[in-house]
């Protein structure tokens, strides 16, 4: 599975981010390092990845529903495919219960 270029900065940031979030200041880290335009894809990826595990929709639709390109869609599916299945099984468990509680 590919992770990062350099792993050593993959690393320290997610021990950045992961202190953020038990001092509740994940919001504003990620605002600090993300811009506007990232975070907006970061939620496109989410939702890819939702609509992905659904699988009620053909990836084509999924690419029109959101519109975007077909390449994102594909990366998407192509990473959900490297993970896994315990893993995938918790991803969509977790984008099940944010579904339910919004």
């Amino acid at each position: 599975m590919y992770i990062s270029r350099n792993l050593a900065q993959w690393n320290a940031f997610l021990e950045i981010l992961q202190t953020a979030f038990a001092q509740n200041k994940a919001q504003e880290l990620l605002t600090l390092l993300l811009t506007a335009d990232e975070r907006d894809a970061v939620g496109l990826r989410l939702q890819i990845v939702a609509q992905l595990l659904n699988k009620n929709l053909s990836q084509r639709e999924i690419q029109q529903n959101l519109n975007t390109s077909a390449a994102t869609i594909t990366r998407g599916s192509n990473m959900l495919k490297t993970m896994d299945s315990d893993f995938v099984h918790w991803v969509k468990q977790q984008l099940e219960n944010n579904i339910e509680k919004n």
